[in-house]
């Protein structure tokens, strides 16, 4: 397959993708909501939302000026279109972002409305198209804009080897830093506020008040709401926007650094984006076999779309790979290659499994948790704290297992075609990671608009399921953020030319050192940030309870602007520091210690983000889900408001900015300084002479 032939099918696939979208958007619109209340509330929190990401998006865009105007000054002769292909990609990321908040506030009552007047297979219809737009369209948008990154440079610049290797991939390069640049913003931001809104929540309304979690007499509800979906779809969709585009950077970059003819190191550069397409394809086939049947659990139907999708993708995988590489080069064969792209996608789905387990309802490690509650909230932390830690050793030792199989097939290429193999088929698993929020905010507008008892019992049914996939989609972005990471750094090491590292060089053990306390530096900024606005939020829900006594009588409304108001100017000025911690070690350390500290601090960060991020993400999964089980039971059977679930209430506090903020956040963090040292690696090497 030629070189501008692969362009045309994923100009055509990223096509489909939006295509699909906006059917899916449009159909998700003309879903009816009837009842007035549940009208006004939805709109407080669709409101709420889209005012927040207007804001996040004013802030950063100061931001992305900045560094586009750093990188046009800073790189010479053509290497300054990286400049535009920087904004192009942090526009791309931020428009994923903004299509998904708009859908999935559309789809929270309509799913609402859906469970109260049909049944729970509608509602899940609903729910899971919602969150379906946002897959197709960050898949999409993330295909056109790598097709305009290179079709602009390969036409001014020329599409030869050397010039795709000089100059069209360190353009590409500015693409994916602008997409890693939005996703830590999104990710922390919208970790903030929803963390200080949910933490107010909780401890006032449900500890202290007695009442339940999305009673509409909390004037923390509304932001709490709003928070999921800023945090879970804006937040996650940019989280995995910017995975999938690094991993087909750098596996365009180490295609190009395989030794061979010219002609077999331009397929294997072009392979990740026709490996993109076909996974689109398996996708949009996964997501039109995600039906409930009735008496059948929604989880089952979700499984049935994740594996399904994911054997589509095998399939198709295969004569792609003999078509595209043919009999290979040294070693690289199309088996190899096809092998190592089935690792990935293997792998993916097995760290999904483990994460289930330690974090699914109903499972040994999340029943211990609920044993635990019993005793009070000390023992809930210390076993939630102990489940988070286990589970990191299995995914460790897949993403291990993955590394070492996929490069002993195909070398340094196998393993970034199993970590684009992972991501094969985002589409499909972002539409449920999304899917969850939706669910989540329908459970909370069917209490906030006092629907019957049987309507939450539905909502809290995908609710649960809910948790479940937000969780495995956070290690499944943990595990590809793993490889990701892994590629990036290896491409830069190719960019700059480093052969080997000495591990007993004193600067690279300094960077070593340095990089491995990054992500624990990074991670306590975000607490102590949430912190900060949780207390702001705490004293305003107490201050509006006792001086407005009708509040809890229902006699009168609260002032859920006041809620939003905090978790908004919380989050767009504690988000800054952490992003420029991000952005300034890669750079200090490159020109202030030199080449060999910075891969040794890129590596560090790599190994300690990773193990921290699984502990962070899980241990936060499971603390959630022990208290949906407690909340399931009588209040005679240590139920809602008993001891044990004031326990798993704590619990649960101190694991949502554990799930929902610095956790899934690492994973961005080992990424964008992974993006951002393959970016000014042409600047190093000119800096140090080598």
């Amino acid at each position: 397959m030629t070189f501008d032939l692969a362009l045309y099918v994923i100009l055509v696939g990223g096509g489909v993708a939006l295509i699909f979208a906006v059917f899916m958007a449009r159909w998700v619109f003309r879903q009816p909501v009837e009842n007035e209340k549940l009208k006004k509330i939805s709109g407080y929190v669709s409101k709420g939302a889209m005012a927040f990401l207007s804001r996040e998006y004013k802030v950063l865009f100061p931001f992305v000026l900045i560094v586009a105007a750093f990188l046009a000054l800073a790189n010479r002769n053509t290497i300054r279109w990286q400049a535009l292909s920087f904004i192009l990609g942090a526009a791309c990321s931020a428009l994923a972002g903004f299509i998904g908040m708009k859908v999935a506030t559309a789809a929270n009552s309509r799913t609402t409305h859906a469970a109260a007047t049909r049944s729970i297979t509608e509602a899940l219809k609903v729910s899971f198209s919602g969150g379906s737009v946002m897959g197709m369209s960050v898949v999409g948008l993330a295909l056109l804009g790598v097709f305009a990154t290179i079709f602009t440079g390969s036409r001014f610049l020329g599409s030869g080897v050397e010039t795709l290797d000089t100059m069209v991939l360190p353009i590409l390069s500015g693409f994916s830093l602008g997409a890693s640049s939005i996703a830590l913003f999104a990710r922390v931001g919208g970790g903030i506020f929803t963390k200080a809104a949910d933490v107010g929540a909780d401890l006032v309304g449900k500890v202290e008040a007695g009442i339940p979690e999305d009673d509409h007499r909390n004037p923390a509800t509304i932001a709490d709401n709003v928070g999921d979906n800023v945090g879970d779809v804006a937040g996650m969709g940019a989280d995995l926007f910017e995975s999938y585009v690094g991993s087909i950077v750098g596996s365009m970059i180490l295609g190009l650094g395989v030794a061979g003819p010219d002609v077999f190191r331009i397929r294997l550069s072009v392979f990740p984006l026709l490996l993109c397409t076909a996974g689109l394809v398996a996708s949009l086939i996964g997501v039109f076999m995600v039906r409930v049947n009735p008496g059948h659990s929604p989880q089952k139907s979700l499984n049935r779309g994740v594996f399904g999708a994911a054997a589509v993708a095998a399939v198709l995988t295969f004569p792609l790979s003999y078509f595209t590489l043919g009999g290979g080069h040294e070693g690289i064969t199309y088996l190899n290659v096809f092998f190592s792209s089935l690792i990935g996608l293997a792998a993916g789905l097995f760290i999904g499994m483990i994460t289930e387990y330690f974090t699914g309802t109903g499972t040994r490690p999340v029943r211990s948790i609920v044993r635990a509650c019993d005793t009070g909230p000390a023992t809930t932390l210390i076993t939630g704290i102990g489940v988070g830690m286990m589970s990191s050793f299995p995914t460790i030792l897949i993403i291990s297992a993955a590394i070492l199989s996929s490069s002993t097939l195909a070398g340094l290429y196998g393993i970034a075609i199993a970590a684009v193999g992972m991501l094969t088929t985002l589409g499909m698993q972002l539409a449920i990671d999304a899917y969850g929020p939706i669910a989540d905010n329908a459970g909370g507008l069917a209490e906030m608009a006092e629907f019957p008892p049987e309507v939450r019992t539905i909502t809290d049914e995908l609710d649960a399921v809910g948790n479940t996939t937000a969780a495995v989609g956070k290690g499944f972005a943990i595990g590809s953020a793993a490889l990701t990471a892994i590629i990036l750094f290896n491409a830069f090491k190719q960019q700059t030319g480093i052969l080997t590292i000495d591990l007993t060089d004193p600067r690279v053990l300094t960077g070593l050192l340095i990089g491995a306390v990054i992500p624990y530096l990074f991670s306590s900024l975000a607490m102590s940030a949430i912190g900060d606005a949780a207390f702001a939020m705490i004293e305003e829900v107490r201050r509006q309870f006792r001086e407005k006594a009708a509040i809890l009588s229902g006699e009168e409304e609260p002032d859920y602007t006041r809620c939003i108001d905090i978790s908004t100017s919380a989050a767009l000025k504690k988000m800054i520091l952490p992003g420029v911690c991000a952005f300034i070690a890669p750079i200090l350390t490159g020109f202030l210690g030199g080449i060999s500290m910075l891969l040794g601090l890129l590596a560090g960060a790599t190994v300690s983000g990773v193990v921290l991020a699984v502990f962070m993400s899980n241990s936060g999964g499971a603390w959630d889900n022990a208290k949906k089980m407690i909340e399931q039971r009588d209040i005679r059977d240590h139920g809602k408001g008993s001891e044990p679930h004031k326990a798993a209430v704590v619990g649960d506090t101190v694991g949502d900015p554990f799930k929902d903020t610095a956790g899934p956040s690492l994973n961005i963090l080992i990424k964008l300084m992974a993006v951002v040292s393959l970016v000014i690696a042409p600047m190093l090497t000119s800096y140090w002479g080598s």
